[in-house]
């Protein structure tokens, strides 16, 4: 009975003091929700600056020229002097064909022009004897007529000839092939000793133009207005190439032109951009993403698209004032990547980033983090700028480079 009573004495005290423990972490924790009653949350300051109007597409990268050779005189490959994946000058030496037969040929219709020549040298010497004879009245007419006929059938058959000459000449030379374009040339497609015949359809080479290179994409009908009077000022329009996943840009080039009509299944016209391709960076048949910059607007306020909220079909932003936020209805216009451009607020307007499911009309907030649109002043800005403190601007943001419409 004794240990009963003192096991229930010792059981009694522990939770009278477990209880009275957890009133007083009750207590404090009520006292720090007192004074921190407002809502914990990011922010970011509106910008000033310049953002871009894309017209999005995707396109495929096209040479400029290709050239696919065969083979105009059957023969025998003798040389392949090219290698898999060279990068050739216009008329650098490709492929050579036995070309023996051929000069055999060459040197009998040279042969047959040097004996003409001499025929046609012989009747114009008759000529001039008998014109001296005729003015003299020593022969008839109709032989100094004959002659000149002679005369005139001995030129023919020597021009005959003469293209004859020409004609096999050319058969010697298309023993030698060169490449008719400065470009890349693909994978080995001929070896010596293979056989070719004139025409057979057989691809020697193929040599693809790389530096400048193309790149050929769509535009929508409804954009041409945005399009057509630039060309027609001949405006250097400028189009980005982009990676398959529309992240990093490979290249920057200009607008070359427009198709002649549109695609009526599409209601697309084809367009068509030059890049300088120094890099190589830009391959033939590449899939890209397209990116034609069409205007550029001036001094526009510039957020962070995190900062945009939505209800319905209304946008609104949260704006932080002497501790409170406020909704505020705004207006979206270009958007690229993260960075919007908006009407409705002012620049250097302080927005919330965070928070939302908390944030109603006139709650209290305090900012823990804070972050700049970009840069400051009439510059350029755009994107998410660097993180910083309290309300500060945070470091610059990354450049802009412009966007599509929003809806």
């Amino acid at each position: 009975m004794v240990w009963v009573a003192l096991l229930l004495f010792f059981a009694a005290g522990f939770f009278l003091v477990l209880h009275q423990r957890q009133q007083t972490q009750t207590a404090a924790t009520g006292r720090r929700g007192a004074a921190t009653g407002a809502i914990a949350l990011n922010a970011v300051t509106a910008q000033k600056g310049d953002i871009g109007v894309y017209l999005n597409a995707i396109g495929t990268v096209t040479p400029v020229y290709t050239s696919q050779i065969t083979s105009q005189v059957n023969g025998i490959v003798t040389a392949v002097h090219y290698a898999e994946g060279q990068v050739v000058q216009k008329g650098a030496p490709l492929i050579d064909i036995d070309p023996r037969p051929y000069q055999a040929t060459l040197m009998q219709s040279q042969g047959v022009l040097e004996r003409d020549q001499g025929l046609l040298a012989q009747a114009q010497m008759d000529l001039a004897r008998y014109q001296a004879a005729w003015a003299r009245n020593a022969i008839q007419k109709q032989t100094l007529d004959d002659q000149e006929k002679l005369v005139e059938q001995d030129q023919g058959t020597v021009k005959n000839d003469q293209g004859t000459v020409q004609y096999d000449q050319i058969q010697v030379e298309f023993c030698h092939i060169v490449s008719p374009i400065s470009g890349r040339v693909g994978l080995r497609l001929v070896d010596p000793g293979n056989v070719v015949s004139a025409n057979g359809g057989t691809v020697l080479a193929v040599v693809a133009q790389v530096q400048p290179i193309t790149v050929v994409f769509t535009i929508a009908e409804d954009d041409l207005g945005q399009v057509l009077p630039q060309l027609r000022k001949r405006a250097k329009l400028t189009v980005d190439a982009l990676d398959r996943d529309d992240l990093k840009k490979i290249a920057s080039g200009t607008l070359l032109t427009l198709d002649n009509q549109i695609d009526t299944t599409t209601g697309t016209v084809k367009a068509r951009a030059q890049f300088a391709n120094k890099d190589s960076a830009l391959f033939p048949n590449q899939f890209v993403n397209t990116r034609l910059l069409v205007n550029t607007l001036k001094g526009a306020t510039l957020i962070p698209t995190a900062a945009v909220q939505h209800n319905g079909q209304t946008a609104f932003v949260y704006v932080l004032q002497n501790g409170k936020a406020h909704m505020q209805t705004i207006t979206v216009g270009v958007t690229e990547g993260e960075t919007a451009q908006v009407t409705g607020i002012d620049p250097g307007d302080v927005l919330a980033t965070s928070g939302f499911d908390k944030l109603q009309e006139g709650s209290a907030v305090t900012i823990t983090t804070g972050t700049g649109a970009g840069g400051s002043g009439d510059s350029s800005a755009g994107g998410s700028g660097g993180q910083g403190k309290g309300q500060g601007k945070g470091k610059g943001g990354n450049k802009a480079s412009g966007g599509s419409s929003a809806p």
